[in-house]
C-alpha cells in the first residue's frame, strides 16, 4: 500500500506544472507564459466592467463554482458559474441538454467577457457549444481539457490547458490546482502581499 500511494501522490504532484498549453493557433506555450498573459487580462477584463464565467459538467461544474466563488470573494473579480441547477434543468428541458450553457452565455455574456471552460473528456457538446457562444459574442476563452490530446475543446480556447492523464481524479485535481493557482497568482502569492484585484478597475 505504501507503495501504491508514493506511486499515486507522484503523479498526481507532477501533473499540474506538466499540463501542456497551446495558444488559438495551436502554438505551444510555457506555462509562465500561459499565467503572465491570463491574469492580466482577467484583471482587465474586470476593470473594465466584465466578467469571468466558468462552466464544467459534474466535477467540473463543482470546480466551475469553487473558482467562481473565489475569483469573487478573494479576487475580488466579478465572476460568476454558469451551474445553477433550476436554470439548468429549465434549459435543458427547453433546448435540449447540449445548449445549457450556450443559451445562458447568449443572455448574459457581452464581448470582452472571460470564459472558462472546464471539461476532463474535451469532448462533452454542452461545454463546445457553450465555448462557440462565447466566441461568436467576443469572449477571451481559457479551456482545460485531459484525457485524449486530440479532444475537441483542446482546440477551441484563446489558451487551452491540458493534463495529459486518462483518470478523472487525476485530471481534475490537476485542473482545480491550476485555476485555483491562476488566482492565488494574481492575488500575490508568492511576492509577500495580496493585493485588492478590485482596485485596479
Amino acid at each position: 500500500m505504501e507503495q501504491r500511494l508514493a506511486s499515486y501522490f507522484a503523479i498526481l504532484g507532477r501533473l499540474p506544472q506538466s499540463a501542456v498549453v497551446t495558444d488559438r493557433a495551436a502554438r505551444p506555450m510555457t506555462l509562465a507564459a500561459f499565467f503572465s498573459a491570463a491574469i492580466p487580462a482577467m484583471r482587465q477584463a474586470h476593470a473594465a466592467g466584465n466578467k469571468i464565467l466558468f462552466i464544467g459538467n459534474g466535477g467540473s461544474s463543482a470546480i466551475a463554482t469553487h473558482m467562481a466563488n473565489d475569483f469573487a470573494k478573494n479576487g475580488n473579480m466579478r465572476a460568476l458559474a454558469l451551474t445553477d441547477g433550476a436554470t439548468l434543468t429549465c434549459l435543458g428541458n427547453d433546448y435540449g441538454f447540449e445548449h445549457i450553457f450556450a443559451k445562458q452565455i447568449e443572455m448574459l455574456g457581452a464581448k470582452g467577457d472571460v470564459l472558462v471552460a472546464i471539461s476532463s473528456s474535451g469532448n462533452s457538446p454542452d461545454i463546445l457549444k457553450g465555448v462557440a457562444a462565447a466566441r461568436e459574442k467576443g469572449f477571451l476563452i481559457v479551456t482545460m481539457s485531459g484525457f485524449s490530446p486530440d479532444n475537441r475543446l483542446r482546440a477551441e480556447g484563446d489558451y487551452n490547458l491540458y493534463v495529459a492523464n486518462g483518470e478523472y481524479g487525476f485530471v481534475e485535481v490537476a485542473h482545480q490546482a491550476l485555476i485555483h493557482a491562476v488566482l492565488d497568482i494574481a492575488c500575490g502569492w508568492g511576492q509577500g502581499r495580496m493585493p485588492d484585484v478590485a482596485a485596479v478597475g
